[in-house]
């Protein structure tokens, strides 16, 4: 994409490490700043704790807490941060789920780097 998104801070909720790796490289090539938590424990530890994250990417399938629940947890303390569900299991519901659950918008893995770039600035700009 031509345009360059700065100074925003993004959440990435991703306990897989290439997946991570991979959603990295893309957001750090657009100027945007990279949180990382490998949990659901963990992300409502640094939301909590940081009011400065613009948007969260929320795997689902996570360890502990899945993504679902964290969205909702996160939903009660803030209702305006956007949070984009990613998940390998690209059912034909689980988009509905994930809104039902708090979430704004949802990427089916693998990501594609223009769908997500395409998402993300819906959100950001």
């Amino acid at each position: 994409m031509d345009v360059k998104i700065t100074t925003k801070r993004i959440m990435v909720v991703e306990d897989d490490e290439f997946s991570y790796l991979l959603l990295k490289t893309i957001l750090e090539k657009e100027n945007l700043e990279v949180i990382r938590a490998v949990n659901g424990e963990e992300a409502m530890e640094i939301f909590s704790n940081d009011p400065t994250i613009d948007l969260i990417l929320m795997d689902l399938k996570l360890p502990g807490i899945g993504g679902l629940e964290v969205t909702q947890r996160i939903r009660e303390i803030n209702n305006n941060v956007p949070i984009i569900a990613e998940t390998a299991y690209a059912l034909p519901h689980d988009r509905e789920i994930c809104l039902e659950a708090g979430c704004n918008d949802y990427l089916s893995k693998p990501i594609r780097r223009n769908n997500l770039l395409q998402t993300l600035y819906k959100y950001l700009l």
